[in-house]
């Protein structure tokens, strides 16, 4: 997997279009993630295996980071100055986010012609900024693999003993399931 995510970020990198990923790249991805972390941890810290094994994690999680960013600022230029691309270069993730980009840049250019001819803009609150998603402070007991919330962000993976902040409806569950325990904060 490593191979494939270090020829996937050098291709990005050295070519101005977007190139194609497997659908199930970030999933797979995740995975690995995972894998790695699970390697490490059966390991003394100080061991040289255990030093290699946190290095490749961290190398791991910079390409995934720099790969998703070169990917993104190509995904905005190609949604912004053209009506329509192809969608085959996409992970699933990436057409979710290109499909909100398209509503976010057509809302745009919707406002730039009604000002262009001396319409007045309308601001609409959106629900998300009246009325945010409460969330509560979480300490995991277990390891939990990425789950999507209840607001439809990703969160996770999570590995035992991390604090993370999730919908509280998510949070309820984990709790009740014995996954994590609420943080109180004095």
């Amino acid at each position: 997997m490593y191979d494939l995510l270090y020829n996937s970020w050098l291709k990005e990198k050295e070519n101005t279009e977007l190139q194609t990923l497997p659908k199930d790249f970030y999933t797979k991805l995740t995975e690995y993630v995972v894998e790695i972390r699970q390697k490490g941890r059966m390991l003394d810290r100080n061991s040289p295996k255990a030093k290699l094994i946190s290095q490749e994690l961290t190398r791991v999680k910079r390409l995934m980071e720099e790969l998703a960013k070169l990917r993104f600022k190509k995904i905005i230029e190609l949604a912004s100055s053209t009506d329509s691309f192809g969608m085959d270069p996409l992970t699933p993730e990436e057409e979710k986010a290109v499909s909100e980009l398209k509503t976010t840049f057509e809302s745009f250019q919707s406002f730039l012609k009604g000002a262009l001819r001396g319409k007045k803009p309308k601001v609409e609150n959106s629900n998300a900024s009246t009325n945010p998603t409460k969330k509560l402070l979480l300490r995991f007991l277990q390891e939990v693999p990425a789950i999507i919330g209840s607001d439809l962000k990703v969160y996770g993976p999570f590995s035992i003993e991390d604090v993370a902040t999730l919908p509280i409806e998510n949070a309820k569950v984990l709790m009740k399931h014995g996954v994590a325990t609420k943080v109180e904060i004095a």
